[in-house]
């Protein structure tokens, strides 16, 4: 009897079964010679005698969880990893033996491998979930279900022949095509039944829609969009656009006071994402009363748009899914078993009051990055730079270690926004270990290696202000062959690099000086320059600006170790050399200069607004105009019109209008 499943297991597979340490040692226990008797009964079952005298076994209808062995190690251990290891050589090489010399092996290297292209998890019927996975589990699924969830869902491919899914909480991989026994999910054992039901929704959702690409995204159950009467944010409009009007100089506590009741309303209607921009709103108005320094009026203008995006997107059938521009159904926090996460670096920010501290963390099993928060008072004398929270523990670790660390957590909890938290009991531990050169080993959705490829997959997303609000997007590591052309721009207080990939392709790293850490700077420049050894990847935001990738570094891995700049001491008073600054570039000043005008307008309000605003937005027009940008030009200045008549909701609307095209093409500028 051939054991098709264990044929079907990828090192990847195994990894998500045990960890990928574990199946390295298994294959050097191999090719070091400690090979076992492989033998397999009527049944299935394939046994294997070590020559260390460890007998393991593994039982028929698919799955490690019944696998035993005769080891000391609890819970999945290098035998049974090195057994599976070892029946898959063997049945390569039996099929080598047996396949004529003009012959040539199978995609897989071994017989009978399955077809994971022509396979879906959606085939599974709602009878053979209740089957294995039992009516209560089936029962808690359909609950969620009539409140309606989203889920990414990837299809296997070539690269990856594993189906997964990604649902709010947790990702659900189905490791062998009709096996559940090989369903792996990072939820707990509780919700597990739950969760792979929901995955298994999600396909079939996909199938029925005939939506075959390899990442899409799908709604499922709810309301479906068609019975929709409207966004469900039409009642807040009137108070966002208040704000405009009133602008940030002019408005009062009532009116931050009716900002967040209406976020609140929001949230009982499972309306997260807009709720989530009516407390930055909220917040803007408030450092702006404070003087803190935290009130942007670029920012308050973004998101008062946002609001408006997410409107009109949700109005929109043919656009992203509801659930993903509304942020449905995304009130739950998901408790994890043992999770292994990957440290990025870690990002110091703040304000006069408090400072904070967000770590980044690669979970290699889904494909996502997550952020640990922490925050600290910095009252009276405390300034608490950023090498002074460094020592500071968290989950146990100091916070220097936690940045550059691969964690092992058995008291973990995801949130949908993907913040993670990690728990220190004395039952489910957390273990933090030196991060090695785990970067090397992210799946493609974290680590890019191709710019060309990384660029694709941006140009691909939906417009920023009708994404999901969830946290570490757009982080990613990047793989370095070669950094050059290092310098600072005193009057920014910014650091730029030019680096490259192994193709040639180039993108860039800029870096802003941050007074919560005066060192970053200098300990950036040494990594980049190879003072502290030659880089070989960079972690942090990834965005396009002027036509080209740019990197915003939170940490540096090079051949002596990771350098994470916002933890490392200094006063900043290093000199570096001067950067002769970027070439002058038509299309983003006549973008920044049409976007200064209208945040400028939100900040003072457009009831309030001095005569020379339209002269100014005129001239904005002219120059988006000169650069071919015709529609922003028209859209600017059908603002500067409306501003000439008393009619509120044309000054509001033409100031949003303007606003949308003007930050989307900024966006993909």
């Amino acid at each position: 009897m051939t054991r098709t499943d264990l044929l079907a297991l990828t090192p990847d597979s195994l990894a998500s079964l045990a960890n990928r340490g574990l199946v390295k040692r298994a294959a050097k226990d191999l090719d070091a010679g400690n090979v076992p008797e492989v033998a397999v009964a009527d049944d299935g079952t394939v046994s294997g005698a070590f020559p260390d005298e460890v007998r393991t076994t593994l039982p028929g209808g698919g799955g490690l969880e019944g696998a035993t062995c005769t080891c000391a190690a609890t819970g999945v251990c290098r035998h049974q990893i090195g057994l599976v290891l070892a029946y898959q050589r063997q049945a390569a090489g039996s099929a080598e033996d047996d396949a004529p010399e003009e012959s040539t092996a199978t995609a897989a290297g071994t017989p009978e491998a399955p077809a994971y292209k022509d396979w879906s998890p959606g085939s599974y019927d709602d009878e053979a979930l209740a089957r294995v996975l039992g009516e209560r589990a089936l029962t808690a699924a359909r609950r969620t279900a009539r409140s309606g969830y989203a889920a990414r869902v990837h299809r296997p491919s070539e690269t990856d022949p594993v189906a997964a899914v990604e649902l709010p909480t947790c990702t659900v991989r189905f490791l062998v095509p009709d096996e559940f026994g090989y369903v792996h999910t990072d939820a707990v054992a509780a919700m597990r039944g739950e969760v792979i039901a929901l995955a298994v929704w999600a396909f079939r959702v996909a199938d029925e829609r005939g939506l075959q690409g390899e990442n899409v995204r799908v709604d499922v159950g709810g309301k479906a969009a068609g019975d929709a009467t409207g966004s469900g944010l039409e009642a807040v409009l009137e108070t966002v656009d208040q704000v405009l009007l009133d602008g940030t100089m002019h408005a009062g506590p009532v009116l931050s006071t009716a900002l967040h009741r209406a976020s609140r309303e929001l949230t009982a209607k499972n309306l997260h994402w807009p709720a989530a921009t009516l407390d930055d709103i909220a917040g803007q108005l408030a450092a702006y009363r404070d003087r803190g320094a935290g009130h942007e009026p670029a920012r308050l203008a973004a998101l008062i748009t946002e609001v408006h995006a997410r409107h009109r997107a949700a109005l929109h059938g043919s656009g992203s899914p509801r659930s993903q521009v509304l942020g449905t159904n995304e009130t739950a926090e998901t408790p994890l078993r043992r999770v292994r996460l990957t440290a990025l670096g870690c990002r110091v920010g703040g304000d006069d009051a408090e400072r904070t501290a967000d770590v980044f963390l690669a979970h290699a099993a889904s494909g996502i990055v997550l952020v640990l928060k922490r925050r600290w008072d910095a009252t009276g004398d405390q300034r608490l730079y950023g090498h002074d929270i460094a020592p500071r523990r968290i989950a146990g670790a100091p916070l220097r270690s936690l940045a550059t660390a691969n964690v092992v957590s058995e008291n973990a909890t995801r949130s949908p926004s993907r913040v993670v938290r990690l728990g220190t009991g004395r039952v489910s531990k957390t273990t933090v270990t030196p991060v090695g050169g785990a970067w090397s080993d992210l799946p493609g959705t974290v680590l890019a290696r191709d710019l060309r490829t990384l660029e694709r997959e941006l140009d691909a997303q939906p417009p920023r202000l009708v994404r999901p609000r969830v946290e570490a997007e757009s982080i990613r590591v990047v793989e370095v062959a070669k950094v050059q052309d290092i310098g600072y721009s005193p009057g920014d207080q910014r650091l730029t690099a030019a680096f490259s990939d192994a193709e040639g392709v180039t993108g860039s790293v800029s870096a802003t000086y941050s007074p919560y850490s005066p060192g970053a700077l200098d300990h950036l420049a040494e990594a980049l320059t190879g003072e502290r050894g030659e880089p070989l990847y960079i972690s942090g935001p990834v965005r396009r600006a002027r036509g080209a990738l740019v990197v915003d570094p939170i940490a540096v891995m090079t051949t002596d170790g990771v350098v994470v700049p916002d933890l490392a001491p200094g006063d900043g008073g290093t000199a570096l050399d001067a950067y002769g600054g970027e070439r002058s570039d038509p299309l983003t000043e006549a973008l920044a200069t049409a976007l200064d005008v209208c945040a400028d307008a939100a900040h003072r309000g457009l009831r309030h607004l001095p005569a020379g605003t339209r002269t100014r937005a005129g001239r904005a027009a002219e120059q988006l105009a000169a650069t071919g940008l015709a529609t922003a030009a028209g859209l600017l200045r059908a603002f500067g019109a409306a501003l000439d008549g008393d009619d509120p909701y044309r000054m509001t609307r033409t100031w949003t209008d303007a606003q949308l095209h003007l930050i989307t093409a900024a966006d993909m500028r």
